[in-house]
């Protein structure tokens, strides 16, 4: 690659949903036929999750966040559709409100069998949705050498991000409680900072050579290098209710990269941190969403998250240019302000408690509130 020629910045989202009745708000296992209309209409960009409750979509390569954007809502608009034709309907969140993970199945497919015998009793309490964002670079040591730097903001999306306050009935009084959910697997959380590619490749050929993991797909850093693709995968983030939401996540990360880029091909680099230091932030992203702030470690103080994101929305404006996607990163902010899905679903629960509605009642306005985000901008 020519000094100064970008890579192409392709990007794709992949979104997890969870079906509910609509009268009661309860979870309900997808149909057979439910999946099989779905995966006509979407052939490959549909699938099953490990829960029968669940259903993934996954857009195509998109050039732009324009393109994305439509991808992503005929997607949705095609699952609520034949979702609705059985009775049932998808919502968006990062966790039910208040579910009982007991009583919910895993899908009985290899994949997910092998799971469940290898990952025992943790992986049956994974009743989380996830959103992960692919960005292209083809180039393997670039990126070996952006996936370290960015892994500085992966509590920043992962703050903006969350939509997973409540489990079984209760406030968790976190911002997302997915993240607590998840990191129960192994090879979870932070990605090492590996010095090399090869580095990289050295130490997951250790776990293949030795038939812990089939391959890399089976590790589930916050960020890592897919196995399928020529992309970084952001996967920290709470799936989103809103559309929008998503979108402002996807352009933030590919911005991100362009940047880090950008700033490669000048001879700088992002300052690299000690995972103890990113560890800290990443609690405080996923105890208090947008509602408090993060450690900015050059300026050694914790600055308020809409400080910060405004401060992020100028350091990416020429990269938000050069994409097409400014008005997308320029909402970050806005949310940061007004809050997010977790700000939002603990507003719906206290009015209704407010108006004298009883726990069940409370839990179902949630849920009301997030089938209409949900369809909000199809």
């Amino acid at each position: 690659m020519a000094i100064g020629q970008p890579p192409k910045f392709t990007l794709g989202i992949e979104e997890e949903y969870l079906l509910v009745d609509p009268d009661t708000g309860a979870l309900a296992a997808a149909p057979e036929g439910l999946m099989q209309a779905c995966i006509h209409e979407l052939q490959g960009q549909v699938s099953p999750e490990f829960l029968q409750c669940q259903i993934e979509i996954g857009t195509q390569p998109c050039a732009n966040i324009a393109q994305a954007r439509d991808e992503l809502r005929h997607l949705r608009a095609t699952v609520s559709a034949q979702a609705q034709r059985f009775g049932l309907m998808p919502i968006a969140a990062s966790c039910h409100p208040n579910a009982d993970w007991t009583t919910q199945h895993h899908t009985d497919r290899d994949r997910y069998n092998a799971l469940s015998r290898d990952l025992g009793g943790v992986v049956h309490r994974m009743l989380i949705c996830g959103m992960h964002v692919h960005v292209e670079l083809a180039d393997d040591p670039m990126r070996a050498d952006l996936m370290r730097q960015l892994s500085y903001f992966l509590p920043h999306l992962l703050a903006l991000s969350t939509s997973s306050p409540f489990w079984e009935g209760r406030d968790t009084e976190m911002g997302s409680y997915r993240i607590s959910v998840f990191d129960n697997l192994p090879r979870t959380g932070l990605p090492p900072q590996f010095d090399s590619w090869q580095d990289y490749e050295r130490s997951v050929q250790v776990l293949v050579d030795l038939e812990v993991i089939e391959d890399s797909s089976r590790i589930w850093w916050d960020l890592r290098p897919s196995s399928r693709f020529p992309t970084l995968e952001t996967r920290i983030m709470d799936v989103q209710p809103r559309l929008e939401d998503t979108l402002t996540l996807a352009a933030l990360n590919q911005c991100l990269l362009r940047m880090l880029w950008r700033l490669r091909v000048r001879n700088q680099r992002w300052r690299i941190y000690d995972r103890f230091l990113l560890e800290e932030n990443r609690w405080r992203a996923q105890r208090y969403g947008v509602s408090e702030g993060l450690i900015d470690f050059g300026r050694a103080e914790i600055v308020p998250f809409p400080e910060l994101m405004e401060e992020l929305r100028e350091l990416l404006l020429e990269d938000a240019q050069a994409l097409g996607c400014v008005d997308e990163i320029t909402r970050a902010p806005e949310i940061a302000q007004v809050g997010n899905s977790s700000v939002r679903q603990r507003v719906v629960r206290a009015q209704a408690e407010a108006a004298g509605a009883d726990p069940a009642a409370q839990n179902k306005a949630v849920i009301d509130h997030l089938i209409e985000e949900f369809h909000a901008d199809l």
